[in-house]
């Protein structure tokens, strides 16, 4: 026989158990400190380490919840709560030797924060509204809107398709008006990285607008042109 092989081996049940069991009371507890820290940062998920003498814990939280609470400790590194496996037992039990110091050390940050906001100002100056720029914006639209619907109109007349787009250049900017089934998609300046004037994501910002409005004039002179030339053009067939 084998010397050692009738040897009983020590079942680690109770061991994982008490483990278990320690880190639940732990989860619950600092579940707690997440809670109260979400509150003071403002915001449902977070990460805040604390120093103590004898290690730095580093509480991560989301939801309200405690994603993993960690201890460094001389280059070693115990997650006493963690998303992936549990502690080590003998890692966890030197680790809660120091959990109550860093209880402390988050009320004591807490604590810091008293009477910080005390000489906050709460009145503060009277906020402008844009009712009149933005009935401004609105008109100035308006007008530029009509016109190139009516030029969406008569090119998808002439065309005879259900979309397309007319481009130009005015003062060597590229303008370009983007139609389908005889409505306006997008008024564009600029290029690809330009200046939507029309479009279905919203109006331009009124300084954009001011920069573009009055050469606006000149694009829609050289719609003008364009239908002036294919008119010239359908003259000169003849049948005869």
């Amino acid at each position: 026989m084998i010397e050692g092989l009738d040897a009983d081996v020590v079942g680690t049940e109770a061991a994982t158990e008490r483990r278990d069991e320690v880190v639940a009371r732990v989860r619950e507890h600092a579940g707690t400190v997440a809670r109260e820290l979400a509150l003071l940062e403002g915001g449902d998920y977070g990460k805040r380490s604390f120093e103590t003498d004898a290690g730095t814990w580093t509480l991560k939280y989301e939801a309200g919840t405690v994603k993993f609470l960690l201890f460094e400790r001389g280059g070693a590194e115990t997650y006493v709560i963690s998303t992936h496996q549990p502690p080590d037992p003998e890692a966890l039990a030197e680790a809660m030797t120091d959990y109550a110091d860093f209880v402390a050390a988050f009320n004591d940050y807490v604590e810091s924060l008293a009477g910080v906001l005390d000489d906050a100002p709460t009145e503060f100056p009277e906020v402008v509204s844009t009712e009149s720029v933005v009935a401004e914006r609105e008109r100035v639209l308006e007008g530029i809107r009509e016109a190139a619907t009516a030029m969406a109109g008569e090119l998808h007349r002439y065309q005879g398709s259900n979309y397309g787009t007319f481009e130009t250049r005015v003062d060597g900017t590229r303008w370009e008006l983007n139609w389908e089934d005889g409505r306006v998609d997008y008024l564009r300046v600029g290029g690809e990285n330009g200046v939507y004037l029309l479009s279905q994501y919203g109006p331009p910002s009124a300084r954009d607008l001011r920069a573009h409005v009055d050469d606006f004039a000149a694009f829609v002179a050289a719609f003008n042109d364009h239908v002036r030339e294919i008119s010239e053009e359908l003259e000169t067939v003849s049948l005869d």
